[in-house]
């Protein structure tokens, strides 16, 4: 698997929206508005805050990401959540590779060192169907079967803020556990 060497952590901070992804058992099926946002913290870590719009309410798992080897300037993290969310107990740790970023950071593949995950990113929350085929071909040349990839729902103009019900109690997490 080529992996991204040298990423500019500082300027891979911030928010990136999924544009699309193959459907995974930690994440609800039918997410809408997915986005991550990246902050760097003070000992070189990064919160991360996953949320999407799941039956019309917005989810969140928040978690820290880190260099899985720092001593070697690959892009391989490591991102850590604690579950569920509405007790978090149990850590559950998953690699996250850059596996691509164009030259401005404003779009990107993330994946593992299998093929079972794949992620495309973006900062805007739509993203050129030129680019777009360009990054699922790239994903291809590393071995990934793309017809696999689902493209997330993305609004017109994102939501914003704290706006609509959330789901505090973690029910997203059990129903995607059973497949739901």
């Amino acid at each position: 698997m080529k992996v991204v060497k040298g990423l500019d952590v500082e300027r891979y901070m911030g928010r990136w929206y999924e544009i699309a992804s193959f459907p995974s058992f930690f994440q609800p099926k039918n997410g809408e508005n997915t986005r991550a946002t990246y902050t760097l913290n003070d000992d070189g870590t990064v919160h991360v805050l996953n949320e999407t719009y799941a039956n019309g309410k917005k989810v969140s798992i928040e978690g820290t990401a880190y260099k899985a080897d720092p001593k070697n300037d690959e892009a391989k993290l490591k991102v850590k959540f604690y579950v569920p969310p509405f007790l978090p107990i149990i850590p559950v740790v998953g690699d996250y590779w850059v596996l691509y970023i164009d030259d401005d950071y404003q779009y990107a593949v993330i994946g593992g060192p299998t093929t079972k995950y794949l992620w495309i990113l973006s900062r805007q929350n739509r993203l050129d169907e030129e680019i777009f085929n360009m990054l699922v071909q790239k994903a291809k040349d590393e071995g990934y079967d793309v017809s696999k990839l689902h493209k997330t729902p993305q609004s017109e103009t994102p939501p914003e803020g704290e706006e609509g019900p959330k789901d505090t109690k973690g029910i997203w997490w059990i129903k995607s556990l059973l497949g739901k």
